[in-house]
């Protein structure tokens, strides 16, 4: 009896290692699994828009905030003395353009030279009138010298008021050119006056724009991570004062072997676990394959061409959307490692 021990115990190890082999062999057959996985997510850097001295920071690391929430303030004061001087040269092109409620200066300029240009056509008017009546007395002033009926004088009378009447004609028509144009040169000011206001509009508006980038907010809810700011510290503009790390959009990077990707399929169902929560087992779903390989995507991507070739069974990042509601007790955090069973429906 005591001989047939070792068969006993070699028969036992043989049958449970036939059924541990033929139970994975049928689960390999429809699931494609892979512990090269990890929790992955955006990052979300808050940087500075502009050159200025932090004069609070209003958060620590690991401090969980809302969307919205301040958390670091910049010094403002010189925007502020901008957002004045462009407020008083609005003022000031308001001032020569006018408002809707009020005249400006140039609009005033424009209603006395177009009453000048009246003045002007009246006086032509009254020119004409004299020079042809100039015209009419020198023609029969002649008539009448001709048949000397009138004296010499007279004829030399009539033909210098004639002369008289046509250079007032003249005067006035060029007083009534020049201050048409005057018009003219007063409503192209306007014009001017009013892009004037356009850019003093725009102008004031940059600065409060720029006068609320000093305040830096938090754009979605989530936690303060990397703090790398203290008040009293320069920043320059587009620098990373901290991270911000959203508490939603989260999913699974999983990196499959080319061998086995012909078999997964948008839609899959996805079990898997985090190794720092043990068992626990949680839901996803294939989003999307990757159109490329993992090593595509390296700093230094191999080249074949080389001639020092080694054939590697290369990885391919499939992206696995997390099914929620998920557990608060069992929070998934960016780059945690994770084991994936991908459901095949092929």
């Amino acid at each position: 009896m005591a001989n047939r021990t070792p068969i006993i115990v070699l028969g036992i190890v043989v049958l449970g290692a036939g059924y541990w082999g033929g139970k994975t062999w049928l689960y390999s057959r429809d699931h494609v699994v892979t512990d090269n996985a990890q929790v992955d997510g955006p990052m979300m850097p808050a940087a500075a828009k502009l050159q200025a001295y932090a004069t609070d920071v209003r958060v620590v690391d690991n401090q969980h905030v809302k969307a919205g929430d301040t958390l670091v303030v910049l010094d403002g004061r010189d925007l502020d003395a901008k957002i004045a001087q462009a407020k008083a040269d609005l003022a000031s092109a308001l001032a020569m353009a006018g408002s809707g409620s009020h005249a400006g200066q140039l609009a005033a300029q424009i209603d006395v030279a177009k009453a000048t240009a009246a003045g002007a056509q009246s006086a032509v008017v009254s020119a004409e009138a004299a020079f042809k009546k100039a015209g009419a007395d020198l023609e029969r002033i002649r008539g009448l010298a001709a048949k000397q009926i009138v004296a010499a004088q007279q004829l030399d009378a009539a033909q210098a008021a004639f002369d008289v009447a046509r250079a007032a004609l003249e005067t006035a028509k060029r007083q009534q050119a020049a201050t048409e144009a005057q018009v003219g040169a007063s409503e192209a000011a306007l014009t001017g006056a009013d892009a004037r206001v356009a850019a003093a509009r725009a102008a004031v508006q940059t600065a409060e724009v720029q006068r609320s980038w000093t305040a830096i907010t938090a754009p979605v809810a989530g936690v303060v991570s990397r703090r790398m700011i203290d008040p009293g510290v320069m920043v320059q503009p587009g620098q990373v004062l901290m991270m911000l790390v959203p508490d939603d959009f989260v999913w699974i990077t999983a990196n499959v072997k080319e061998t086995r990707l012909g078999r997964i399929t948008v839609g899959d169902t996805v079990e898997f676990t985090v190794d720092g929560y043990g068992a626990q087992k949680f839901m996803g779903t294939v989003q999307s394959l990757s159109p490329a390989t993992g090593a595509k995507f390296a700093l230094l991507p191999p080249d074949n061409a080389t001639g020092n070739y080694t054939k590697v069974v290369q990885n391919v990042p499939v992206h696995i959307d997390v099914v929620r509601p998920i557990d608060p007790k069992f929070p998934l955090r960016r780059g945690m490692s994770v084991e994936v069973s991908i459901r095949t429906s092929r």
